[in-house]
Formats: structure tokens, sequence, C-alpha cells
């Protein structure tokens, strides 16, 4: 019989009194709601600004052929499951978080990997796509997904689906992209303005949920160890897998680091809402703080990635600019050797003109130049020097 570590509050509710259970639960309603009126804000703002950089054409491309979009999906609901059902199999979590840790797992996509995707320099129109297809077809791949690897638990409990929160979700989405088609259609120059200026409020939207998070979770770091781990494993081992899954199918860079993005990024207002659906107060009490560490680490882990790429991409630059800067004074070298070698060809053919050395023809034109010498001869790069200065001395 597997011992319940109940050293910590969180760990275990039945070492809360009924008043520690009611504020922590009425801290996460709080909570909750300040993520999601923050989380919503800030989709509509970014996906917005993001709309401004989609190619209708490309757009329709990735929907005509949606090779790139099929390998996102097979890693959204193929891989991320599986990767969160092996964590909560080697971690040996309880019950309540290994269902958690299920549910994230089986949730689409949302706004965070269109931004970091954004960041990446990744395809900005498949990841647009990857998130409206996703979370289409969560209606139906969440309660598949979560059906075939709960069955490991007995639950008594049967899994609510948001359904509506789905919706909002795509209304979200969907709205704010068109909307920023049409200003780039009709306005290309000001669309360009909307962009860096939805990228400052990411960044900043990002970071309050980062700083709010950390005030109100003030106990989430004192949870179950194992599942702090899980929590944190959990993204960067799908974008990792992600990023490989997508190399395989021989996917360009950029869309590889579209996928990874796509993959380690969940709707965590989702897995929270179907979390407070789905179990009773004490239940919710050990695995509340669970979808907002999530949010935390996959956006640390994303920022992660994305500093070692951008650290990679500007030494590959310097790189590439040192070896033009090396070509160009090679090309400079051979063109001043070939003029100098033209000159004092020129010199000493002026110099022994009377004698019997040698005979050039040499056409006025520059269309050629024809030697006939005995013993002596010119390269190329010493004959078109040699057609200019005769040029320019006639």
């Amino acid at each position: 019989m597997r011992m319940v570590n109940c050293s910590s509050i969180l760990a275990c509710p039945y070492n809360l009194t009924e008043v520690e259970l009611k504020r922590d639960l009425d801290n996460y309603d709080n909570l909750k709601l300040v993520f999601s009126v923050v989380l919503s804000i800030m989709m509509v703002l970014v996906m917005f600004a993001l709309g401004c950089t989609v190619d209708i054409k490309k757009l329709w491309s990735h929907i005509r052929r949606p090779w790139g979009i099929a390998v996102g999906l097979l890693c959204q609901y193929g891989l991320m499951p599986l990767i969160a059902y092996l964590l909560t199999i080697s971690f040996s979590l309880p019950p309540i978080q290994a269902i958690a840790v299920l549910i994230m797992g089986c949730s689409p996509g949302r706004t965070i990997s269109n931004l970091l995707t954004y960041w990446a320099d990744g395809d900005i129109d498949l990841s647009i796509s990857m998130t409206t297809c996703s979370s289409v077809i969560a209606i139906g791949m969440m309660p598949l997904c979560l059906y075939l690897y709960t069955r490991h638990w007995d639950l008594e409990q049967n899994l609510i689906v948001p359904y509506q929160t789905v919706g909002i979700t795509l209304l979200c989405l969907i709205v704010p992209v068109a909307f920023g088609i049409f200003v780039n259609f009709k306005w290309p120059k000001q669309s360009k303005i909307i962009l860096k200026v939805g990228t400052v409020v990411g960044v900043v939207f990002l970071a309050m949920i980062i700083v709010a998070g950390g005030i109100l979770i003030k106990g989430s770091w004192n949870s179950a160890g194992q599942l702090l781990v899980v929590t944190f494993l959990f993204p960067l081992i799908g974008h990792i897998f992600g990023f490989l899954l997508a190399l395989l199918t021989l996917q360009p860079w950029e869309r590889c680091r579209t996928i990874s993005m796509e993959t380690g990024a969940q709707n965590v207002q989702l897995c929270s809402t179907m979390l407070q659906l789905s179990f009773s107060s004490e239940q919710v009490a050990q695995v509340f703080t669970f979808p907002l560490n999530y949010g935390f680490f996959q956006m640390l882990n994303g920022f992660f990635i994305i500093l070692v790429y951008q650290i990679y991409k500007k030494l590959c630059k310097k790189k590439h600019e040192e070896k033009d800067v090396d070509s160009n004074e090679v090309s400079e070298s051979k063109e001043t050797a070939a003029r100098s070698e033209a000159t004092s060809f020129l010199q000493r053919d002026e110099g022994g003109q009377s004698g019997p050395g040698a005979a050039m023809t040499i056409d006025l034109s520059g269309a050629f130049i024809k030697t006939l010498s005995v013993g002596q001869q010119v390269n190329p790069s010493a004959s078109d020097a040699i057609t200019e200065l005769w040029t320019a001395s006639v």
C-alpha cells in the first residue's frame, strides 16, 4: 500500500481546515478571474498584431496542402498525451495529479505559441493554422485522448470538457486575425507599426502574468516536489520532441521551429477550467497551482529556446560577414596583382617594340586580346587589365 505524503498543506487536502480550504479556493477563483481577463485581452491584442503579418496566399497554401498542419496535430494529440502519460507513470503521481497532467497534455495550443513563433522567426501562417485546427478538433480529440489514457486510474467522476471555453478561444483567435489581415491589406505601412506595438504589448502582458502568478500563488512552490519537476519537464520535452518529429518528417527549419513552439505551449486556461468543473473542491485544492506553474514554465522554456536561437543566428551572421570580408579582400588583391602585372607587361612591351621579341595585336573595341609571343604568355586577368589600360591610353 502506497503512503501519501501529507507533509505539505497543498500536497494533501486532509491537512486543510475548512477555513483554510475556503480561503485557498477563493484565492484560486480570484486568480482564475484575473488570469482569464488578462489572457483574453492579451490574446486579442497580440493576435490582431500577428494578423498583420499573415500572407493570405501562404495561409491558403497551408490549408490546401496541410502537411505541416498534419505534423503539428500529430505532435499535439499524439505526442503530448503520450509524454504526459509517461511522465505520470515514471514519477508515480497520485491519481488527481496524474489526471491534471493528462488534461494539460490533451489540451490544444493557444496564443502564447503564436507569439513565441514570431520571436523564433517561425512560420506565423502555419502557427495560426495549427492553433485554429487544434482548437477545432479538440472538441473530439480531448475526450478521446482522455478516455484512452485515464483508464489506468479508476475515476468516479466524469471529466467535463468546457466546450464554451474552446469556443471563446476560437473567437478570440479568428476575429482579431481576420481584422489584422484586413488592416495589412488596406494599410500595409500602418500594419508594420501595429505589429511592433503588438509585440511590445505581448511582452508586457507576459511579464504581468509572471509577476501576478508569483504574487498570488505564494504556496505553489511548497506543493509536491514530483509534480513541480513534471511541470518543468513537460513543456521542455514537448518543445524538443516536436522539433525532432518535424525534422524527421523533412520539414523546413522554419516549420520545425514553428511546430516545436506549438507543441510545448498548451491552453492553460482550458485545463484550469476543466479541473474546476470535473473535481470537488478538496481535489482541486491539490492541483489548482499546476496549470499556473505550467504556464510559467512554458513561457520560461520558450524564452530560453528563443534566446539560444537568437544567439546562434547572430553568431552565424557574424561568421558569414567575416567570410564575405575575406572573399572581398582576396578578390581585391587578385585584381591589384593583375593590374600590376598588366602595367609591367606593357612597359616591357613598349621597351622592346624595336626588337624581334614579340608581336601583339589588340582589338581596340575591347572584345578580345590576341598575344603571339616567344616564351611569354598573359593570363586572363592581365588581359582584361591590358584592355582597360590600352583603351584609356587611346
